[in-house]
């Protein structure tokens, strides 16, 4: 594992491996939004983090579910981090906001399958871990 892979790890468990997807300019939406939340809500995040490394899934709908297109969000009330399933037990956090609506907002739905269209190029193309 290089540097930057590490760098990208948000969680590291027996199941998965949960990380911050970065753009092209190396920077994470999601892990900026993350930073900015107070430490009480940080470490609900984390939670989750550990239960679906650790565990291999969580049940409760109301912290971790299906978004639809093979995205997934989890969900420390009131936030949403949305990420995908990558192989090699991934997973991959690609955007995170504060919900405000009973359903997920359809830019933030794009602005995830767009990070995880980037993502899949980059690897394969070897650019995303330099």
């Amino acid at each position: 594992m290089n540097k930057r892979e590490l760098e990208c790890i948000a969680y590291e468990g027996a199941c998965f491996t949960v990380e911050w997807y970065l753009d092209v300019r190396g920077k994470s939406q999601a892990l900026g939004y993350y930073q900015s939340l107070p430490r009480a809500e940080r470490i609900l995040l984390l939670r989750l983090f550990k239960l679906i490394a650790e565990e291999g899934e969580i049940r409760d709908k109301t912290k971790f579910r299906h978004e639809g297109d093979k995205i997934f969000a989890f969900k420390p009330q009131p936030e949403r981090f949305l990420c995908f399933f990558y192989k090699e037990g991934k997973i991959v956090v690609t955007n995170a906001f504060r919900k405000k609506q009973q359903k997920l907002p359809q830019r933030e739905k794009d602005r995830a399958l767009k990070a995880k269209e980037s993502y899949l190029r980059r690897v394969k193309t070897g650019e995303y871990y330099e």
